[in-house]
């Protein structure tokens, strides 16, 4: 039987010390499975939950992962990076009152308003096996925090496919246009996130937030950058990385 207690441990560590470390030589999960049920031991030592991310491929999602509270920013926000960090510009949406007991409603409006939502993106993992998948679930899909952009005042349950989006970074466009949101359905992304956390046993409460998919890619952006971003009809989102 596999022990991924060294490596859960050197992950809380490097979490703790905003640190980063080489897997090699230590006993790694080799599953989706085994990477989620170590997201849980590494998240239950990083405190609150703030929201979540989703991905999939071929219809299975494999990139579920928690974001914690601790690392979760206002816009505006001065964050601090390692070296470098990336900055993925998303359609967010966020709780406003529990979710009925069974089921995901159909009226997802009445529940949930969206909100422009900045990803952050950095690895606790170094060498080769940084780059395997599983390991990269297992280190929360490499998420580093979440900035909570602007909101619009209303929302009548529209889906968002297609969207027009701005984003700079020290005044150099990095995106402008229209972009095409990941899977081509914000809404799905986030029944498909309610559905993998009913599965999983997990509840979404009110003020957290799921976020669909990164618009922009994965930019990454050195010390003193500020990043503006826009989302027309959604908001805005903006940091500084120190």
């Amino acid at each position: 039987m596999t022990d991924l207690t060294q490596f859960t441990q050197a992950l809380i560590e490097a979490h703790r010390a905003r640190g980063r470390f080489d897997p090699e030589g230590m006993d790694l999960p080799a599953t989706r499975a085994e990477a989620r049920a170590l997201q849980g031991a590494v998240m239950e030592t990083l405190g609150p939950v703030a929201g979540y991310k989703i991905g999939a491929q071929d219809e299975e999602v494999v990139t579920f992962a928690a974001i914690p509270q601790a690392r979760t920013y206002d816009t505006g926000s001065r964050v601090t990076a390692r070296d470098r960090l990336a900055v993925e510009l998303e359609v967010g949406f966020e709780l406003l009152s529990a979710l009925p007991g069974t089921g995901i409603p159909d009226a997802l409006e009445e529940y949930f308003r969206p909100r422009v939502a900045l990803e952050l993106v950095d690895t606790r993992l170094t060498g080769p096996l940084a780059q395997d998948p599983v390991l990269k679930l297992a280190d929360f899909q490499l998420n580093e925090g979440l900035v909570r952009g602007t909101a619009p005042d209303s929302w009548d349950g529209s889906d968002f496919g297609t969207v027009t989006v701005h984003m700079t970074a020290n005044s150099t466009v990095v995106v402008e246009g229209e972009v095409t949101v990941p899977g081509g359905s914000a809404l799905t992304s986030l029944r498909r996130c309610l559905r993998t956390m009913a599965d999983l046993g997990l509840t979404l409460e009110p003020g957290q937030m799921v976020i669909t998919g990164s618009l922009c890619g994965v930019p990454w952006f050195d010390k003193g950058t500020e990043v503006l971003t826009r989302i027309e009809t959604l908001g805005t989102a903006a940091i500084t990385i120190d």
